[in-house]
C-alpha cells in the first residue's frame, strides 16, 4: 500500500521543517518524515540560534512564539593552559535589544515546535520512520520506502534534510559514499542543571540575558575548542573536535570533556550545578569545499545534508543556514509544481537561489577558514603564548619591565618560532 503526496521531506530538523512549512503554506500536500519518536529527539546542540531573518518572513512574530532560552548579551573567548587563562569579552547594548542577535535553545523543544508549525500549515508529520531506499520512475526519484514498513510514500520530488551523514543524498548519488574525516567534527556536550539565580549572579546577567563563551587550548592537543552557553536554568558546556585529529590522538571525547570541566578555570563556572546528561553529534566543518551536488532529477538537498555549516573559528552557524536553505528548497518545489516539471532543469533553480543568498556568499567568502583551523599550534602554543605574555605584563617583581613589542617578539620566538608565526599569520589572513 502506498500514499501519494506532492512533496516528501526527509528529516524534521530546521531545514526539513522550514521546507515543509514553506510548501504547506503554499497549499502543497507535504509529508515530513522523521526517524525519531519526535522531531529533535536525536539532536545534540550546544550552541546559539542566530537570528533567522528567513523564518521571520514566514512568521513575523517568530521570536515571541518559538521556545527560546536566553538571548545572547555577552560573548567571550578564553585562551587556556593548564595553569592560566586569558579572557576577552564583548558586551554591547546592540546585543540587548529586539530583534536579538541570537538565543540559546534546546533542539528537542525547538525542532518539535517548528515541525508542529509545519503541521498546523497542513504538512503530515510521519515519525519513527527511517528511509531505507529511494523509489525511481523513469530514471527520476519518485518517493521513498520506509524501513520495517510495508508500502511506500510517493511524490514527484524529495528534499533530503536528514543530516550530515544523509543516507538520502548518498543513495541519490549526490555525495560521496564515504565522508572525509578532515572535513568533519564531533561535538560532545554536558548539560548542567543550575538555579537561574546562580547563573545570573555568576555570569553577571539580568532578566533574560545570556552569555556565550568559547575556549581555546582546552582540548589536550586535539584540534578543536570548547564552549559554554547559559540557558534559563542550566549550562550547556562541551567540546568540538576535528574528527581526523581526534582519531589519530587515541583519546576519547568524553575523557577530554571531563578533563575540561575539571580545569580550575572551568570548574569554578560549573560549581554548584548537577550533571543531567551527555550527548554527541557529528558536524560538517569543511564549509564551502565539501558541499555536495544540491539537486538532481526529483531531489534537492538542504541543511547539514548539504554541509551548510559555517565554522570560521569565530562563530559556528548552522541552524540559520539550514532553515534558509529549507525555505529556498521549498520555494523551488512550489515553482516546480507550477511548471509541472521536477527535472534537474527546473530544480537546479534551488542552487541558483542559494548562490544569490547570504548563505552561499558567507560560505564562499570563508571557504578557506577550515585551513586556518588545521593550524596545530592554535591549540597549544598560541594559548600558552597569550597567557605567558599577559602574566609578564601584569607581574610586579621589582625588576624592569620589557617593552610590549620586545615581549611579544620574545614570546613568539620562544614558544612558536618566528617563521612558524609568519606562516600561520599568512594562512589565517588568506582564510579570513
Amino acid at each position: 500500500m502506498s500514499k501519494q503526496y506532492q512533496a516528501i521531506v526527509v528529516g524534521a530538523g530546521p531545514a526539513g521543517s522550514s521546507a515543509a512549512l514553506t510548501m504547506a503554506r503554499a497549499g502543497l500536500d507535504v509529508a515530513l518524515v522523521e526517524r525519531g519518536t519526535f522531531p529533535g529527539e536525536k539532536n545534540m546542540f550546544g550552541g546559539i540560534l542566530h537570528r533567522m531573518t528567513s523564518i521571520e518572513e514566514l512568521m513575523p512574530d517568530f521570536w515571541t512564539k518559538a521556545p527560546l532560552e536566553r538571548h545572547i548579551a555577552k560573548k567571550g573567548t578564553t585562551f587556556m593552559t593548564a595553569e592560566a587563562s586569558f579572557n576577552v569579552q564583548h558586551e554591547t547594548t546592540n546585543f540587548d535589544r529586539a530583534p536579538y542577535n541570537g538565543y540559546t535553545v534546546f533542539r528537542p523543544r525547538f525542532d518539535r515546535w517548528l515541525a508542529e508549525e509545519a503541521v498546523k500549515a497542513g504538512a503530515t508529520l510521519i515519525t519513527r520512520s527511517t528511509v531505507d531506499d529511494l523509489i525511481y520512475k523513469n530514471d527520476r526519484i519518485a518517493g521513498v520506502s520506509i524501513l520495517g514498513r510495508t508500502g511506500q510514500i510517493k511524490a514527484p520530488v524529495v528534499i533530503a534534510a536528514d543530516g550530515v551523514l544523509s543516507f538520502t543524498a548518498q543513495k541519490a548519488g549526490l555525495r560521496r559514499p564515504k565522508f572525509n574525516a578532515d572535513q568533519m567534527a564531533v561535538g560532545v556536550k554536558a548539560l548542567i542543571d543550575m538555579p537561574r539565580e546562580m547563573i545570573d549572579d555568576r555570569f553577571g546577567l539580568v532578566r533574560d540575558q545570556g552569555f556565550a563563551n568559547e575556549f581555546v587550548g582546552c582540548t589536550g592537543g586535539v584540534r578543536g575548542g570548547g564552549f559554554l552557553y547559559t540557558n534559563y536554568d542550566s549550562l550547556s558546556i562541551g567540546l568540538v573536535f576535528h574528527l581526523a585529529s581526534l582519531r589519530t590522538s587515541g583519546k576519547t571525547p568524553y575523557d577530554l570533556l571531563n578533563e575540561f570541566m575539571e580545569q580550575p578555570q572551568v570548574a569554578k563556572l560549573v560549581r554548584g550545578g548537577r550533571l543531567q546528561e551527555y550527548s554527541a553529534h557529528v558536524i560538517p566543518e569543511g564549509g564551502y569545499n565539501m558541499i555536495p551536488e544540491l539537486a538532481g532529477n526529483g531531489i534537492l538537498v538542504a541543511g547539514d545534508a548539504a554541509a551548510l555549516c559555517n565554522a570560521t573559528g569565530v562563530n559556528l552557524e548552522g541552524i540559520n543556514l539550514a532553515s534558509h536553505s529549507g525555505i529556498l528548497a521549498g520555494k523551488t518545489v512550489i515553482e516546480a509544481h507550477q511548471q509541472q516539471d521536477f527535472s534537474l532543469k527546473t530544480l537546479k533553480r534551488y542552487k541558483e537561489r542559494l548562490d544569490l543568498s547570504w548563505v552561499m556568499k558567507d560560505l564562499k567568502g570563508f571557504r578557506n577558514a577550515p585551513k586556518m583551523l588545521h593550524i596545530e599550534r592554535i591549540y597549544n602554543e598560541y594559548p600558552e603564548l597569550v597567557c605567558s605574555m599577559m602574566e609578564h605584563i601584569y607581574r610586579i617583581d621589582g625588576t624592569p619591565k620589557m617593552s610590549i613589542p620586545k615581549l611579544i617578539l620574545r614570546e613568539v620566538k620562544e614558544r612558536v618560532g618566528l617563521k612558524n608565526a609568519i606562516s600561520d599569520a599568512l594562512t589565517a589572513w588568506r582564510a579570513l
